[in-house]
């Protein structure tokens, strides 16, 4: 992105996409993105190559769950030059969410605050959209829990939605971590982990599945998670959702006392350390996925280096423009070899003085694809 594209659309956003309400602006955003489907992909730098999961991602830079929510944009976002796009959230019942405004703009924390509620038309309409994919680029489906769903019935409601959609797609995202659904978060318990990750993964048909975490528990408890992962032999960990903490925040009092996730920025130094915890509990048995704060090529080198193989954004994607990804992949592919390595994937886990190589759950080269 050169400096010209990168002022103009800041003029955009500051004089028109800003005074649009932020859910409108989303809504357009995607549709516009849908347009791009049969858009040519950008060749991004070799350097970029990680192989993760049986799969190979051509770069490590994702679309975290949340953006594209009723799977109509995941194409076009895959022509922007991330490397694999993470759909959702879909439960297994189709639902509006909750009532509008749900959807705030934290500009001066570069941030934005949600409490959507997994607005989503459900995994019976998602699932013909995600198998008329063209094949282009690695999706992945994130699961959450139908509203209606009371949770002693949590793991009959994933694995409906598992059913219709893991067919579909690449790997399987369990989101137990929303704040915007009542008593979502209480799954994070490893009684319930266990009970959800045997349903999901008995209609996953060997996809992998990863469970995707809340920033707000505390060390003891992803002390735990971490353990169970790596007994139960879970394919990754996501870190982190939205947080609850108005910690830090400038915007008016009466916003921040609203319901809602945080996203962006004030979430950067949480999910780091919540990164930084799990890598030092699993090391290289459990993949880790970071998101949270992700805004530059230095964020997501940061997370590479403390033991990220994938990194995903949303926020710092919404302000930095649809250009965002490959100015930060071309300047990652820079910082890359300056660190003298032939790929990034040499730097996993770097900052704790060894690289796994090959991220957990990769490929033979012979056995590529995405």
């Amino acid at each position: 992105m050169t400096r010209l594209t990168r002022t103009v659309y800041g003029a955009l956003y500051s004089r028109v996409l800003s005074r649009v309400d932020a859910e409108r602006a989303h809504l357009l955003a995607t549709r516009a993105l849908a347009l791009l489907a049969r858009a040519p992909r950008p060749r991004l730098d070799p350097a970029l190559r990680v192989s993760a999961l049986g799969l190979q991602f051509d770069s490590p830079l994702g679309v975290a769950a949340g953006l594209d929510k009723h799977a109509t944009a995941f194409e076009g976002l895959n022509t922007l030059g991330f490397g694999f796009v993470e759909v959702g959230t879909i439960t297994a019942i189709g639902q509006p969410g909750n009532p509008k405004p749900r959807v705030w703009r934290l500009a001066q924390d570069r941030a934005l605050m949600n409490a959507m509620g997994f607005p989503n038309p459900g995994a019976e309409a998602v699932a013909p959209k995600l198998a008329a994919r063209s094949g282009r680029g690695i999706v992945a489906i994130n699961l959450g829990k139908s509203k209606v769903a009371p949770l002693e019935a949590a793991a009959d409601d994933y694995r409906a939605s598992a059913r219709l959609l893991a067919p579909h797609a690449d790997f399987v995202v369990i989101n137990v971590s929303s704040p915007n659904t009542t008593g979502l978060r209480d799954l994070q318990t490893i009684e319930h982990l266990r009970e959800l990750l045997a349903a999901v993964r008995g209609e996953a048909e060997g996809k992998p599945v990863l469970v995707k975490l809340a920033p707000d528990l505390s060390d003891e408890q992803l002390d735990q998670l971490a353990d169970f992962a790596v007994e139960a032999k879970l394919d990754g960990l996501i870190a982190t959702n939205t947080t609850i903490s108005r910690e830090g925040l400038h915007a008016p009092a009466e916003l921040l006392a609203k319901p809602g996730g945080v996203s962006g920025a004030p979430l950067k130094a949480r999910s780091l350390a919540v990164l930084r915890r799990l890598r030092a509990r699993v090391g290289d048995q459990v993949l880790l996925v970071s998101v949270g704060g992700v805004e530059t090529s230095g964020d997501v080198l940061e997370r590479v280096r403390a033991g990220a193989t994938l990194v995903q954004a949303y926020t710092g994607f919404v302000y930095g423009g649809p250009l965002w990804a490959r100015r930060i992949n071309a300047e990652l592919a820079r910082a890359v070899r300056a660190a003298g390595a032939t790929t990034i994937q040499e730097l996993v886990g770097s900052e704790m003085g060894v690289g796994p190589g090959v991220a957990h759950g990769a490929p033979a080269p012979d056995g590529a694809r995405g």
